[in-house]
């Protein structure tokens, strides 16, 4: 499989590498940077597993999963972790996380543009979703900045801090999507088939 490499303006998309551990712990550890996420900040062990799992689904055959770091463009060090999985009807759901002080510089606009033309221009999918805490507006922003459109809420969607939480999804479309001049792309991957199977929940 060609890994994954995606360059916008000032963020890249790469695959995620053994040495990516200690700095996704800084964010999935971290209580304010998961405080809107579907889980409770992760352990030592727990982030160790999620690169495992990252690097081992990158190998997958048909690959259904693309857990990616988030990088400034130009340097290497991960400020961020994104993940799209692909679903039936050429879909996919998305989401992500940077770290709290890479918060408010529109960094997270850009990543989703990134994923969109993983899915739309890589993968040629026909739409991409994605799901936010009702409490997060920041996140309502962005998603929508991005191009996409609130569709409605999931109740109960989320187990997560002792209760049940409601999320709210926003989608967006194939012909909806305007591409960014400057996403540049290292590879060609195939197009995703119809009845691909959807990726492990995060």
């Amino acid at each position: 499989m060609t890994p994954v490499h995606l360059a916008g303006h000032r963020l890249a998309l790469r695959e995620v590498e053994p040495e990516d551990t200690e700095a996704l712990l800084a964010i999935y550890g971290d209580s304010e940077a998961t405080r809107h996420l579907s889980f409770e900040p992760r352990t030592p062990e727990q982030v160790q597993a999620i690169v495992d799992r990252s690097i081992a689904s990158a190998t997958d055959t048909p690959r259904t999963e693309y857990c990616l770091a988030i990088t400034r463009r130009g340097e290497h060090r991960l400020i961020g972790y994104a993940r799209l999985a692909t679903e039936p009807q050429q879909a996919a759901t998305i989401g992500f996380a940077l770290h709290p002080a890479e918060w408010g510089k529109g960094l997270g606009t850009e990543t989703v543009h990134l994923l969109c033309a993983l899915g739309f221009q890589t993968l040629g999918l026909h739409r991409i979703w994605a799901a936010r805490s009702p409490l997060n507006e920041a996140s309502a922003r962005t998603l929508l900045r991005a191009g996409m459109t609130e569709d409605g809420r999931i109740r109960d969607h989320v187990f997560v801090h002792g209760a049940w939480r409601d999320s709210i999804t926003y989608s967006i479309l194939e012909h909806e999507w305007t591409p960014i001049d400057d996403v540049a792309t290292a590879n060609r991957l195939p197009a995703v088939s119809s009845d691909a199977d959807s990726g492990p929940e995060r």
